[in-house]
C-alpha cells in the first residue's frame, strides 16, 4: 500500500456505493433511502494507461466514472461534520462491471467487479484539505465523446460524500489507504474491445485553480474466455441485466416495454408438442404437400447428432454477407445475434438464415448454452458450426457443416425476428419448426393441428401396411390400400 498522499496501488480496502447520483437514480426508476455498499478486491486495482480484459463469451462489460475517496487518517465513529478531516484527498476512478456474471454473484458481485485491472485508480491525488467535498466535478469520455459530466454538489447526490465516510465508520474502520467507491452518474454504459475510456476528477481551489486527478485512461481489449461449468457457474445475461448495463432499453438496442413483436405465436401446448414429437417429418411434410405447400423444407441441414429431433416455434436471426465496415459497425459489442440468443423464450427454435454459407460458424458453444439456459428447444441454421462437438451436448442444432472460424469470416449479424430464408425456405416468426434425421420443416401455425393429426393417422396406416408387406403380401392394392385391402384396414382399426 502507498502513503496516504499518493494514490493506493494495493489498498487494505475498497468499498463501493451501489448508488449515490440522483441522475443515476433517475435513470434506474429507483432513488433509494439509505446508501448501500459492495467490496472490491484490492487486486482489481489498475493504473492509468493499462487495459482491461472483457473476457470471450461475454458482451456486458460496463464503465463507471466515479469519484474515489481516499483515507487518510483512522476513522471509527466519526461524525459528518469531521468526517471529511479524515480523507487524505480524492482522484478518478472507473468501476468496471461485468454484467455477464451479476445473476451467478447473487449480489455480491465478486466475479463482476473484482476481476483484475477493473478498479483503474488515479493518476495523480487531489488533497482534501484543498478541496471541498460539494465542488467535485466528474467527468468520462469514451472514444474522446463526453458521456458523463456531474458534481458532487447536494443537489446532484443523494447522500453526500462526508455523509458516505461517516456511514461506513459505524461500521467499521476506515483505515488509511483505504478506497471508497462513491458511486456513478447516469450516462454509464457497455465497451467493447478496441474503446478507450478516460475519468477526470476536478475541483476548485481556494485560490481560484482547478485542481485535477489527470485523466484516468483504460482501453478495452480482448480476454480470454477462462470459464469452466465444472468449476463454476457461466456467463448469464437477462433483459434486465441488459437494460441495466447498457443505461436504457433503447441503447441496448431494445424494442419499449409492450411493443414486443406481436407477429410470434403463442407456445405450443404440451399435447401438441407431444404430437409433432411422435410425428415423422417425412408424413408431416406429406400432408404439407397435399395442402399445397411443397417449398418448406429446410433444406441442406443435418443434426449434429444423430437421433436428435426439434419441435418448437421459430424465433429467426439473420446474418447478411460480411463486408468489413459493417461488421465493424454491426459485429462487436451486442450485436444482433448476441441479442436474439438474449430473448429466446421458452419452446422456441433459433432458425438461422446464413445463406447456405457454410465457411464459418453461426454459433458456438457459449450461444448454445444461453439457449438451453432460456429453455430454447434447438437451433436450426443453413450455415456451420463451431465448438460442434459441445454444442451437439448442449441442445439439439441442425446445420449444414461443421467450421473452426468465427462469424466475422463470413457474415455479419443483422437483424431478427424477420422473415428469414434458411435452406431455401421462408420462416416466419411463430413458424412451427420440427426435425428429425430426415431434415427439417416449416409449418405454418393455423395448420399444425390438423397437419400433425393427419400425419399421425397416416402414420398407423403405414404401420398396419408395413406389417402386411412384412408378411410376405405384395404392394399393389395395399400401399395405400384399396378395395379390400382398404376394408381389411379398416375392420383392423375399428377394432383397436
Amino acid at each position: 500500500m502507498s502513503t496516504p498522499a499518493g494514490v493506493p496501488t494495493r489498498p487494505g480496502k475498497i468499498v463501493a456505493v451501489h448508488v449515490a447520483y440522483e441522475s443515476r437514480a433517475a435513470q434506474r426508476g429507483k432513488r433509494p433511502a439509505q446508501p448501500s455498499y459492495f467490496l472490491k478486491a484490492a487486486s482489481s486495482v489498475a493504473a492509468t494507461g493499462q487495459t482491461i480484459e472483457r473476457p470471450a463469451g461475454t458482451s456486458l462489460l460496463a464503465f463507471e466514472g466515479e469519484v474515489a475517496i481516499v483515507i487518510g487518517t483512522s476513522a471509527r465513529n466519526v461524525t459528518e461534520a469531521e468526517a471529511w478531516s479524515y480523507v487524505a484527498g480524492v482522484t478518478a476512478s472507473n468501476d468496471f462491471g461485468l454484467y455477464d456474471m451479476k445473476s451467478p454473484d447473487k449480489g455480491s458481485n465478486v466475479r463482476s467487479k473484482s476481476r483484475d485491472g477493473y478498479t483503474p485508480l488515479g493518476p495523480e491525488l487531489i488533497p482534501a484539505a484543498e478541496a471541498a467535498p460539494d465542488s467535485l466535478r466528474l467527468r468520462t469520455w469514451v472514444n474522446g465523446e463526453v458521456v458523463q459530466d456531474d458534481g458532487t454538489r447536494a443537489d446532484q447526490l443523494i447522500f453526500t460524500l462526508p455523509r458516505i465516510v461517516a456511514d461506513l465508520s459505524r461500521h467499521l474502520t476506515l483505515e488509511p489507504g483505504d478506497v471508497i467507491l462513491t458511486g456513478t452518474p447516469a450516462g454509464s454504459s457497455v465497451v467493447a474491445p478496441g474503446d478507450t475510456v478516460e475519468v477526470e476528477v476536478t475541483a476548485a481551489s481556494a485560490n481560484g485553480e482547478e485542481l485535477s486527478s489527470g485523466r484516468l485512461t483504460t482501453t478495452v481489449v480482448e480476454g480470454s474466455g477462462d470459464f469452466d461449468e465444472n468449476l463454476g457457474s457461466l456467463p448469464a445475461v437477462n433483459e434486465a441485466l441488459t437494460v441495466d448495463a447498457w443505461g436504457s432499453r433503447e441503447a441496448a438496442g431494445l424494442a419499449p416495454e409492450g411493443d414486443a413483436d406481436d407477429t410470434a405465436e403463442a407456445a405450443l401446448g404440451d399435447d401438441l408438442i407431444a404430437k409433432l414429437t411422435e410425428a415423422p417429418t417425412a408424413g408431416l411434410s406429406a400432408q404439407l404437400r397435399s395442402r399445397g405447400l411443397n417449398n418448406v423444407v429446410i433444406e441442406g441441414v443435418a443434426p449434429l447428432k444423430p437421433g436428435a429431433k426439434i419441435v418448437g416455434t421459430a424465433k429467426t436471426l439473420r446474418f447478411v454477407p460480411n463486408r468489413e465496415d459493417l461488421f465493424k459497425s454491426h459485429g462487436g459489442g451486442y450485436n444482433a445475434q448476441k441479442q436474439a440468443f438474449d430473448s429466446i423464450r421458452p419452446g422456441e427454435v433459433v432458425v438461422i438464415e446464413a445463406r447456405g454459407e457454410s465457411g464459418s460458424g453461426t454459433l458456438g458453444d457459449i450461444l448454445a448454452l444461453r439457449a438451453k439456459s432460456l429453455g430454447a428447444a434447438g437451433v436450426v441454421t443453413d450455415g456451420g458450426v463451431r465448438d460442434s462437438a459441445e454444442v451437439a451436448e448442449i441442445l439439439p442444432v441442425f446445420s449444414t457443416a461443421k467450421h473452426p472460424a468465427v462469424l466475422g469470416r463470413k457474415h455479419v449479424p443483422w437483424e431478427s425476428d424477420v422473415a428469414v430464408a434458411c435452406g431455401n425456405a421462408t420462416v416466419l416468426p411463430g413458424d412451427v419448426i420440427v426435425a428429425d434425421d430426415d431434415g427439417a420443416i416449416v409449418i405454418p401455425r393455423s395448420l399444425v393441428e390438423e397437419v400433425v393429426d393427419a400425419a399421425l393417422a397416416k402414420e398407423i396406416e403405414d404401420g398396419w401396411v408395413a406389417e402386411q408387406v412384412a408378411a410376405g403380401n405384395p404392394i399393389e392394392e395395399l400401399f395405400p390400400p384399396k378395395g379390400e385391402w382398404k376394408a381389411k384396414f379398416d375392420e383392423w382399426k375399428a377394432s383397436r
